[in-house]
Parts: structure tokens; sequence; C-alpha cells
């Protein structure tokens, strides 16, 4: 099964949770605000993503209102304390499959190429 990770209220999780309901993939959304992830999991996505820095949406509203001293984790304890108060900086919507891939994002083509979709 699919798992997509991201908020409720994000039209980009929105977009995504509708794009696998049209394809008919069976899929669980875990809002990340509801069902924080253990600090664990937040160092096992930085892994995947290649980096903290490739987790976490910097460009985002959350990110640029950070005062600048919490803008430069040290640690990956510094990392998963940010991420457990603040875990909208993931960017979104994160998507595992049964199979351990991952992924962040969201485009039509994308998912197509990702969920081998034509169409």
């Amino acid at each position: 099964m699919i798992t997509l990770y991201g908020l409720k209220n994000c039209d980009t999780c929105r977009k995504a949770r509708k794009w696998l309901d049209r394809f008919e993939l069976e899929h669980q959304f875990i809002d990340y605000r509801e069902q924080l992830p253990s600090p664990d999991t937040f160092v096992e996505w930085a892994g995947l993503a290649g980096g903290w820095d490739s987790l976490v949406n910097k460009s985002s509203t959350t990110w640029r209102q950070l005062p600048d001293n919490r803008k430069t984790p040290g640690s990956d304890a510094e990392w998963k304390l940010l991420l457990r108060e603040h875990p909208q900086l993931v960017r979104r919507p994160l998507v595992i499959d049964e199979r351990g891939d991952f992924s962040q994002g969201f485009s039509d083509n994308g998912f197509k190429k990702r969920f081998g979709v034509a169409g």
C-alpha cells in the first residue's frame, strides 16, 4: 500500500490524494500534524531524502518566520526537535510505497512515472 504523508489542508497533498483515487491506487493518508512521526522517523526520512536540507521546505512561510538561530540546526537532535515543533516544514507530500520507495512532492507526470500509470 502507498502511504502519503502531509497536511490535510495542503493543496498539493489534496491533488496527490485525488490523483491516487482517480487511478484507483490503494493508499492511506497520514496528516503529520495529527499523527506526529517519531524522531527516528524524521531521521529515516532525512536519510531517504538525501539529508535534512532536502527533507525540509526552506521556501515555506514557516521556515522564513523561524528565528535565524533555528535555521541552522547543527545536529540530528536539533533537526528532530525542530521538526517535532514544526512538522509542516517537511516537504510534502511525502510518499512511501510498499517497497519502501520514497519521494516528495507531486506532479501528474511524476506520479504517472513513479506508479507506472499510462494516460
